[in-house]
């Protein structure tokens, strides 16, 4: 009978290290069950689950793997496997496999102790772990983000209390935990919609144009509720509209040009852009700073409230349907479908509760730095970081979207 053996393998790495161990086995027929390596600071570490036919004469193959390794001054242990421990091992390759995705500045212990520790609670095996992110300066000051993604496996029992406790610790250590399925839409997502004021801007656009009106204590109060969900989106906006009646519309251009990106979110479009994703903006906001955005990001489409303006002053009203969280939700189904992807390919981001109900329809819904009724009720949240990090979100490395940008020139 065939034997079973799994053959570990580390020291410093070296070229050609898998095609000479690999071609020793080939000389015997060896046939490869697993296989996996990584390789940290130029420490390899390398695993293969072996089945060595009888006629090969294991301890023949052993031997051979055990002279070379040695002159390559490379640590290796051998185990023996049942076949029965094999099989319960395949077996469990078929649980439903889960991503963590930890987002920080900088990547404490702490934080993969807290991660690792509810995984085991909750029934989850760890089968790797990668970081995304570059590796980090020495100097802490010059980080700008750390991701590392954890591949899980197992039937966790309640997925709502594993989310809740996730949700807590990242608050305790201001960190970002996101738990997804992995299956196979993560990485094949299509489109991206935006909300556009405190998502791809940092200002609510209505606020600033109080500001200029001279309402600003007031208009500011009543969108803060609104985003908080205490208040009923189209009648808050409609109270604050009204109270922008007379304003004039040469300060709308002033505005634009002053306005702040939100961190990361150059970054992010560019890279979708050369990834070959279409974006679009779906803003309870104003058409003419979402168009303002959109000739400057490149985005696809726009969908917002059009600002009635007559004779040179605005009006109070709005031109055509408010775009409330109810209509959000609809223009992300109807673009979805213009562009002939299902809503599990898209990727939904906003911070107000308004937003939820498009966070709700798109296969990646993201609060984003989101008050804490939005963050409790939407799926993933980013609190810590920048726009950028839904990147790791759905598991591009630093180095995918750098080599993608550069080579489509953006």
């Amino acid at each position: 009978m065939s034997e079973l053996v799994l053959i570990n393998v580390s020291g410093r790495d070296k070229p050609g290290l898998t095609s000479e161990i690999t071609g020793i086995m080939g000389r015997y027929d060896v046939r490869i069950l697993d296989i996996g390596q990584a390789v940290i600071h130029d420490h390899l570490t390398w695993g293969i689950l072996a089945e060595i036919p009888e006629e090969a004469n294991a301890p023949h193959v052993i031997r051979d793997l055990l002279f070379r390794l040695h002159a390559l001054d490379l640590q290796v242990h051998f185990a023996p496997i049942t076949e029965e421990e094999y099989q319960q091992w395949a077996a469990g390759r078929n649980r439903a496999c889960y991503i963590v995705t930890l987002l920080a500045r900088d990547i404490q212990a702490e934080h993969i102790a807290r991660v690792s520790e509810i995984t085991a609670r909750h029934g989850l095996n760890i089968d790797n772990i990668s970081r995304l992110s570059a590796r980090p300066s020495l100097n802490r000051a010059d980080n700008r983000l750390a991701c590392v993604e954890f591949s899980v496996r197992g039937t966790p029992s309640d997925l709502e209390a594993l989310r809740t406790d996730f949700l807590k610790i990242a608050g305790e250590l201001n960190v970002d935990i996101a738990f997804q399925e992995d299956s196979i839409f993560r990485r094949n997502r299509r489109l991206v919609v935006f909300d556009m004021d405190s998502t791809l801007i940092e200002a609510e656009v209505i606020d600033e144009l109080a500001r200029e009106a001279g309402v600003g204590d007031q208009v500011a109060e009543i969108t803060e509720r609104a985003m908080r969900g205490e208040l009923d989106f189209s009648e808050s906006f409609a109270e604050r509209l009204a109270l922008l009646k007379g304003l004039d519309e040469a300060v709308l251009e002033g505005i634009a040009a002053r306005l702040k990106m939100t961190e990361g979110a150059e970054h992010l479009i560019r890279t979708l852009k050369a990834l070959g994703y279409r974006t679009a903006i779906l803003s309870g906001g104003f058409t003419y700073f979402a168009r303002f955005l959109q000739a400057r990001l490149g985005i696809d489409f726009v969908h917002a409230n059009e600002l009635a303006i007559e004779n040179g002053k605005v009006t109070g009203e709005v031109s055509g349907q408010i775009v409330d969280g109810k209509r959000k939700a609809e223009l992300l189904l109807e673009i979805a479908e213009r562009e002939g992807v299902s809503p599990e390919q898209v990727i939904a981001v906003g911070d107000g509760a308004n937003d939820l109900p498009m966070l709700s329809q798109a296969g990646l819904g993201v609060a984003f730095r989101a008050k804490p009724l939005v963050k409790e009720s939407a799926r993933h949240s980013i609190s810590t970081l920048g726009l950028d990090a839904i990147l790791y979100l759905i598991g591009f490395r630093e180095s995918d979207t750098v080599h993608a940008v550069k080579a489509s020139g953006s």
